[in-house]
């Protein structure tokens, strides 16, 4: 037996140990655990999976246990994941610092920021948010126009991003900002961290087609912020972002394994729905037919995934599997939500009727409020065009 077989069977026992039953439910987007200042535990058991995951630095279990981190190696962190998924548990913190921000601040920040700022993420102490896209900026980030004007010990912050993630709950943002507007736009940018209790901040959130508001406009009207809270060099910010924008896509890419889930699959759902013949088929042909496309797509992501794993740290690699990977997990995802829809029927029209179930307005609030999942991270239309450029290498227009 090897040393990860060994790890897995530790791991394996010290969830089965360590993780309440209720903990090992399908998430419910109500439950799920947020960081930050204003940080609300929805159970007892939920606080207890949670402060047992923090202690053993799984809530970031590959970061470096200098800063609070688990340590574990890549293939030790896949272990965790699998068995985590194998046993139902859920993901004992939700924060864009563990998805996005952390990844890239151990690489680009500086000693003091680390230690500012990552364990904080993995204890769940602090929420960030992301202020990248503006108003007048649409899919060309670099045309971005908030300024960062040199104050000698500070900078002083005016401008808006906009569809910041739940920046109205955030504790602080990293923003992209423009700190030398005579230079070509991509080499003017740098990389702000802003504390939003900071005077001069304020959001208004955006209503979108589910009827949620998840997202916000978020204002900086002269807001102080101290020079040590550049990241990287004065301009070079373009370089962090886009770097960033890789762990955006990568969590695009599993954000399904993430969010809220079904008691029934879809699988349940078209038996209980549509009904089965005599065989025990689908009685719709048409409909069954898109359900197996659906799960065989499913099935050859996973693997893909898994695929992209096991080139880690190898020499040879496909460079091409992480631009793909978020194009077509997003795109499946909302195959899957139509094809709910599909299976519904006429039950998956109302967002709020009293007619329908709550279990079912949650079906059609999930359909809409995926529509976003091919726009963050980056339009499937800007990846299709990374891809046939970087991974199939033809030509531009």
């Amino acid at each position: 037996m090897t040393s990860l077989d060994n790890f897995r069977l530790e791991v394996r026992q010290w969830l089965e140990t360590n993780c309440p039953e209720s903990q090992r439910q399908p998430i419910i987007k109500e439950e799920q655990i947020w960081g930050g200042r204003r940080r609300i535990f929805p159970s007892p058991d939920a606080r207890l999976w949670f402060e047992r995951m923090r202690d053993k630095g799984w809530t970031a279990p590959d970061w470096p246990t200098e800063y609070g981190g688990g340590g574990l190696s890549a293939a030790e962190a896949k272990v965790l994941e699998q068995e985590m998924q194998a046993l139902g548990c859920r993901p004992p913190l939700y924060e864009i610092g563990l998805w996005m921000f952390g990844p890239a601040l151990l690489e680009y920040g500086s000693e003091q920021q680390k230690l500012e700022h990552i364990p904080k993420i993995v204890r769940g102490e602090i929420r960030w948010s992301q202020g990248y896209s503006e108003p007048s900026a649409g899919s060309d980030l670099a045309s971005l126009i908030t300024r960062a004007e040199d104050m000698g010990d500070h900078f002083l912050v005016n401008g808006s991003k906009m569809w910041t993630t739940q920046a109205d709950k955030a504790d602080w943002i990293f923003c992209l900002v423009r700190t030398d507007p005579k230079v070509p736009k991509q080499e003017g940018i740098s990389f702000l961290l802003i504390d939003m209790a900071s005077e001069g901040v304020s959001t208004a959130p955006i209503e979108l087609i589910s009827g949620e508001s998840e997202f916000c406009q978020t204002f900086f009207e002269d807001v102080r912020v101290p020079k040590e809270n550049l990241v990287g060099e004065l301009n070079a910010g373009w370089s962090i972002a886009k770097r960033l924008l890789k762990h955006e896509r990568k969590l695009m890419s599993i954000m399904e394994m993430m969010v809220e889930k079904e008691d029934e699959t879809v699988v349940e759902l078209a038996k209980r729905y549509v009904g089965v013949d005599g065989t025990g088929q689908l009685r719709d042909n048409a409909l069954r037919t898109q359900l197996t496309r659906h799960l065989m797509n499913s099935q050859a992501i996973e693997w893909t995934s898994y695929r992209l794993f096991e080139q880690h740290g190898q020499v040879i690699k496909d460079a091409g599997l992480p631009l793909i990977m978020k194009h077509i997990s997003t795109t499946e995802l909302q195959r899957k939500d139509e094809l709910i829809l599909a299976i519904m029927g006429n039950r998956g029209l109302s967002l709020k009727d009293a007619e329908y179930s709550h279990k079912e307005q949650r079906l059609v609030k999930n359909w809409a409020y995926n529509k976003a999942q091919t726009i963050a991270g980056g339009t499937s239309e800007i990846q299709l065009n990374i891809i046939a450029k970087r991974a199939l290498d033809l030509p531009g227009h």
